[in-house]
């Protein structure tokens, strides 16, 4: 077994199998490993090439009710970054970047009638920043965070939204974003949280372990203590999120009807009928946030 990213430990004890429920671009079977010290949960052998298991329509132009959806529920993000913002003085630019930010909805956001606030996205997909720009009119670059074309102490703002889990080596990532953060910046994160009860009722079959698209999978204290070993500083923590925990749960239930899986296999939407299983989630999504075991967790760091 290869070693835990947060201790060390190479001994693991598998606790799942499966393959790529959402998407079917394999039929290949990948193992789940619970490290025996720490706890954290490890895809164990990871893939060779996790790009291979990205469809290629996985960033695609939604349609405008799509589109008019993910505006209403991205609004839980931009409140939350906002919030992480300093105040600026007068004439003062205050930089944001937000890493893997795919087709560019959250930056366009997030930058929204504030002249004072400038974002940057930043991903790794050419076609992501490509429909940024076209779509939103954002300012896009497709780079890793690594080689990103940025200074040091650039931003006083970088987001993550689930992108940890995707990532070979999160604390290397981790560590290039404290850089390119000025002294004091702030950091927000997001991750499915292995430690929500859907997946303590649904198991293997939860969403958010999308394997094998995610090769961790964390707990909140997982991700305090990455946080710690880079750097950062946990200062907030939100467990519930519109677009992700309540729809999280209706493809839990119902992966077929998971509207951007149609999308990359080119079949029809069936909107209505997700919208409706969205709806009767929500108020185990609400009771399962409130009492701390959100199925994403949230978090602002402050760079130590």
């Amino acid at each position: 077994m290869t070693r835990c990213l947060l201790c060390g430990e190479r001994r693991g004890l598998i606790i799942h199998t499966g393959s790529d429920r959402l998407y079917g671009t394999t039929d290949e079977r990948f193992t789940l490993a619970r490290c025996v010290h720490c706890g954290l949960v490890r895809l164990d052998p990871p893939p060779a090439d996790p790009a291979e298991f990205y469809p290629n329509g996985y960033w695609h132009e939604p349609s405008r009710l799509e589109e008019k959806y993910r505006k209403l529920v991205i609004g839980d993000h931009v409140r939350f970054a906002r919030r992480a913002l300093p105040v600026p003085t007068r004439g003062e630019i205050i930089r944001v970047l937000d890493v893997g930010g795919g087709g560019g909805l959250f930056p366009a956001a997030m930058s929204a009638a504030n002249p004072a606030l400038k974002v940057v996205s930043l991903d790794v997909s050419p076609r992501a920043g490509a429909l940024a720009r076209r779509r939103y009119g954002v300012a896009a670059i497709a780079a890793d965070l690594h080689q990103a074309p940025f200074a040091a102490a650039s931003f006083d703002l970088i987001t993550m939204f689930h992108v940890l889990e995707h990532l070979p080596d999160p604390i290397c990532f981790l560590k290039a974003a404290h850089t390119l953060l000025k002294p004091g910046g702030k950091l927000v994160v997001q991750v499915p949280n292995l430690d929500c009860w859907q997946y303590k009722v649904f198991g293997a079959r939860w969403s958010g372990l999308d394997i094998p698209r995610h090769l961790y999978d964390f707990r909140l204290e997982d991700l305090r203590r990455l946080l710690g070993m880079t750097g950062f500083r946990l200062v907030r923590v939100k467990h519930f999120s519109w677009r992700d925990n309540t729809p999280g749960l209706a493809t839990t239930i119902a992966p077929g009807l998971d509207p951007v899986a149609r999308a990359v296999r080119g079949v029809g939407s069936r909107s209505a009928l997700y919208l409706a299983l969205t709806v009767a989630a929500l108020p185990f999504a609400l009771l399962e946030a409130l009492f701390g075991h959100g199925a994403s967790v949230m978090v602002e760091a402050v760079a130590a």
